[in-house]
């Protein structure tokens, strides 16, 4: 038995849940930027059904803006807000036991440097080797890197739109029904295949994410800096109740 997954995507809604089905993913991983995990749970289960499980995830941004690193983490029960020290958001993955997946190795100032691996490799399950945002030269050094510290690997579409939902996805060779399914699958490291399409539509899809990509890092960014207030995953938010304070960057 195959089980499709779309590792990664930002994006929630009845076209989404559509296109992925039209794709043939049996799953999805749904981690918003700058959504609390209540929020990114509920609405996972509002889109799921029996064609299709939407599984909540968070994509914590550790660090500061200027060197930041991105971690995805699938099972987690209790809020972890973003902007702490990698350090202390690996300790707190850990603690609630949930799979911890790293997103576009090397890429940019966001992303998981050889060092940091070296660090973590312990409590890392998976480290994506595909990624359609990338150039080739991206996707071959992640996938050097989970040889070098013997990963497993998986890849996602990391859609921001919803026309890139399934252009990517893993393929988990056993039956997987629950969160809790995939996150075991993941941190036992159950055999999957990477599946991916270098053809055109892929630069296609490409081309589409970079211009995304450039919008978030311009107006988008204005805004969450300087007009929006505190984030919703911000340490010194009222949720989370002072538990992150003393480790605030």
């Amino acid at each position: 038995m195959t089980f499709r997954v779309d590792c990664h995507v930002k994006v929630l809604d009845d076209r989404v849940v559509e296109r992925a089905k039209r794709a043939g993913l049996d799953a999805i991983v749904y981690a918003p930027h700058f959504t609390r995990l209540p929020e990114i749970r509920e609405r996972a289960a509002a889109h799921s059904d029996d064609e299709l499980l939407v599984v909540p995830a968070r994509e914590v941004f550790t660090g500061s803006w200027r060197r930041r690193r991105h971690v995805l983490a699938i099972g987690l029960e209790e809020p972890v807000p973003d902007y702490i020290p990698l350090e202390t958001a690996m300790a707190e993955f850990d603690r609630q036991d949930a799979a911890v997946l790293v997103p576009h190795p090397t890429f940019a100032n966001v992303s998981f440097e050889k060092p940091d691996l070296q660090t973590h490799a312990e409590t890392i399950d998976a480290l994506e080797i595909y990624n359609p945002r990338h150039f080739p030269p991206h996707n071959s050094r992640a996938r050097r890197l989970a040889e070098t510290f013997s990963v497993p690997p998986f890849t996602s579409s990391y859609a921001h739109l919803p026309r890139t939902v399934g252009v990517a996805h893993t393929a988990f060779q056993t039956a997987i029904g629950s969160e809790s399914d995939l996150v075991t699958a993941i941190k036992d490291g159950l055999a999957r295949r990477v599946v991916y399409d270098d053809g055109l539509e892929r630069w296609t899809t490409t081309a589409a994410e970079l211009g995304h990509l450039v919008y978030e890092n311009t107006w988008k960014k204005l805004d969450r800096l300087f007009l929006s207030g505190t984030e919703p995953t911000h340490p010194q938010h009222i949720a989370y109740d002072g538990r992150f304070d003393d480790v605030e960057l």
